[in-house]
């Protein structure tokens, strides 16, 4: 294995879409980069969606991930709203495809559930949480959560890929301690 890898997050959208980027040596991940890309000008959504693959395109090309981690569309009532961020979401795993990086696709859920604790997280928890971990300093903390969201995915996917498929789930601290007796004291 490869003792040390690039990871580009993407957190999808079609107004503000989120980057983030951790490097990986052994088991420690640091962030190397983080920002959004922001269509808000752009009013045509087709142009939109060009710009999305030109700056996926520009990061890939810039920091040469080993792989990307990108979030999944959340469900929700507005179909059209929900096949614009497909779209989007689409467009960059194309960028990743074009330069032959590797792709992994969380749900929000399993994504605040990694970095917190707590799949019900809300963006400022998750943000805190990645800037403790991370040892970010305040003037690395973004404007846009987009961001944050993005730098969520990429280290999401460093936690789970130091972990096999098939390794135990547990419920928690109880589940856990029931269920490996061999391996805990007292």
């Amino acid at each position: 294995m490869k003792t040390e890898r690039i990871i580009l997050g993407i957190d999808p959208g079609t107004n503000v879409m989120g980057y983030g980027i951790i490097r990986v040596v052994g088991n420690k991940a640091e962030m190397i980069a983080m920002g959004v890309i922001d269509m808000r000008r752009e009013s045509d959504p087709y142009l939109r969606l060009g710009k999305i693959f030109e700056r996926v395109t520009g990061i890939i090309d810039e920091f040469l991930p080993d792989e990307m981690a990108i979030e999944a569309p959340f469900f929700g009532k507005n179909v059209q709203s929900m096949l614009k961020l497909g779209r989007a979401q689409g467009v960059a795993i194309a960028a990743a495809i074009h330069h032959s990086v590797p792709i992994h696709e969380y749900a929000p859920l399993k994504i605040k559930m990694a970095i917190t604790g707590n799949g019900s997280a809300s963006k400022v928890q998750v943000a805190g949480m990645l800037k403790r971990l991370l040892t970010l300093d305040e003037r690395d903390m973004p404007r846009f959560m987009d961001a944050t969201d993005a730098l969520g995915a990429a280290y999401c996917h460093f936690l789970q890929s130091g972990r096999p498929e098939s390794a135990a789930h547990y419920r928690g601290w109880k589940d856990f301690v029931s269920k490996n007796k061999d391996k805990v004291s007292g």
